[in-house]
């Protein structure tokens, strides 16, 4: 049996006949963990997950990209009504699952017209099934972070006073590209100074000035698996209190870094890790989640935090990212992506961290 259908199959709390996955229009990453396609957007098309099998509903546009996957069976359709007709066939089944996180509403009363099977949510068996990587998928997510980690070098001669959020930015995803990335995992943060202070900030026309906060969140894709990773400079001569943040949220990760392990929950790696800032002046300034997973996509499924009941396990792949983040002044994260091993952590991103003035 292939080795994700099992993991899904074995994580479902019903028994279905299949697994109805559609790729609309908003991709469905779903479609592209069971078949691997590297290529093409397969907008339209759809995959039928058997608990020993895989057949694909795929357009007549992308049955070159179809034909790389190399499936147990792959159906061609030129038009909407074809679709319609293989699907009826194929649906014809008594119990069939859906990724209710993903599939539209237009999309799941479509479905209700064609098919008479009890239609049963099972994304929870799906975002489970892919929190634990397999080997191809840790490799691409390395190579991914492999990137970022060059580029968070590279980077550091482009930063010069005077230039703009937006025109640094720019930067950034031109390195990645040229590193063999696909595209930017997502929409990069380049925030200088005050803008720091802000966790999911972009990129603006901010000038940078002597002395600032430069801060780096960025990804790439590769072959659709994505890395992570953000770093904190300052442009010229740090204040003491800029350092002194940049230090606290250094032991922080430390913290997060040496309590994370197989059989460890997520909550508690966090809770030690905001306890440990609200131990300092900066009570109350870490506002987010320690970390989420990544894959196939940038927020993967699951946290590091109290809110998600999760217990840690081998070839989990997380961000690492406390921060703390004072309101008109800036702030400092430090991002790192980690593979879970039994009794310790594998850091994938290897960019330098200690504090750096440029």
């Amino acid at each position: 049996m292939n080795s994700k259908l099992k993991k899904i199959y074995g994580n479902m709390e019903k028994e279905v006949d299949l697994i109805y996955i559609e790729n609309g229009s908003t991709p469905d990453m779903n479609f592209f963990y069971l078949t691997g396609a590297e290529s093409g957007l397969f907008e339209g098309c759809v995959a039928l997950a058997y608990p020993d099998s895989l057949e694909l509903v795929v357009s007549l546009l992308e049955e070159e990209s179809g034909k790389k996957v190399k499936k147990d069976a792959m159906h061609i359709f030129k038009k909407k009504e074809e679709r319609k007709e293989i699907l009826k066939k194929k649906l014809n089944a008594d119990r069939i699952g859906i990724n209710g996180k993903d599939l539209s509403c237009d999309s799941y009363k479509k479905l209700k017209k064609i098919t008479k099977a009890e239609i049963i949510d099972v994304s929870g068996a799906l975002s489970k099934a892919r929190l634990v990587k397999e080997k191809d998928e840790i490799e691409k997510i390395r190579k991914a972070c492999k990137i970022v980690s060059e580029v968070c070098e590279e980077i550091k001669s482009y930063i010069q006073e005077g230039i703009k959020e937006y025109e640094l930015s720019a930067e950034l995803t031109y390195l990645m590209l040229k590193k063999g990335a696909t595209e930017p995992a997502f929409t990069n943060i380049c925030s200088f100074e005050e803008n720091a202070a802000e966790p999911h900030y972009t990129a603006g026309n901010r000038v940078l000035k002597k002395g600032e906060y430069v801060l780096l969140d960025f990804g790439a894709r590769y072959k659709r698996y994505v890395s992570d990773i953000t770093r904190t400079f300052v442009f010229g001569k740090a204040e003491t209190k800029k350092k002194e943040i940049y230090e606290t949220v250094q032991k922080a990760q430390k913290i997060g870094l040496e309590n994370i392990k197989a059989g460890e929950k997520g909550g508690n790696v966090h809770n030690a890790v905001e306890n440990f800032i609200n131990s300092t002046k900066y009570k109350g300034r870490f506002t987010h989640s320690l970390g989420h997973s990544i894959g196939l996509s940038v927020h993967d499924g699951y946290s590091l935090h109290p809110s998600f009941d999760l217990t840690l396990e081998e070839n989990m792949i997380f961000t690492v990212e406390p921060g703390i983040y004072i309101p008109h002044y800036g702030g400092v994260r430090i991002e790192d992506d980690i593979v879970i091993k039994k009794d310790k952590v594998e850091v994938l991103t290897t960019a330098p961290k200690e504090f750096i003035e440029l």
